[in-house]
């Protein structure tokens, strides 16, 4: 009886840690709490266009902007700590939430960290 309830167990514990732990093939210094995200994307279906993450200097800090992947979605902008700070567009009118509304103008240091690759 012990057998039966340890290998279900047994496999679902060696699962989760297989999937929390992956190693991602990102730059160095990107955050942490943005490798969190970027594994939930990973456990989501595929995006059409793939899913991304960009990051950038805005207002002089650390940014990550993630694309919306699909119609009237809003895309994502959070800082360092993954405070979302705002929808720079997508939505309805494609001009996001309008808390943001200078970023593309005053974003520098593009830098692809991530791209959905499956």
């Amino acid at each position: 009886m012990y057998r039966i309830i340890l290998i279900p167990f047994a496999f679902l514990l060696a699962s989760l840690s297989l999937t929390s732990c992956e190693k991602l093939d990102l730059p160095p210094g990107v955050a942490s709490c943005i490798e969190d995200k970027i594994r939930e994307i990973k456990q989501q279906d595929v995006r059409n266009p793939p899913a991304a993450v960009w990051q950038y200097q805005y207002n002089g800090k650390t940014v990550y902007y993630i694309p919306s992947y699909c119609c009237d979605m809003y895309s994502e902008l959070y800082d360092a700590d993954c405070n979302l700070i705002c929808h720079p567009d997508g939505g309805i009118t494609g001009s996001g939430d309008g808390k943001c509304t200078d970023f593309f103008e005053k974003r520098t240091n593009e830098k692809l960290i991530w791209k959905d690759n499956r």
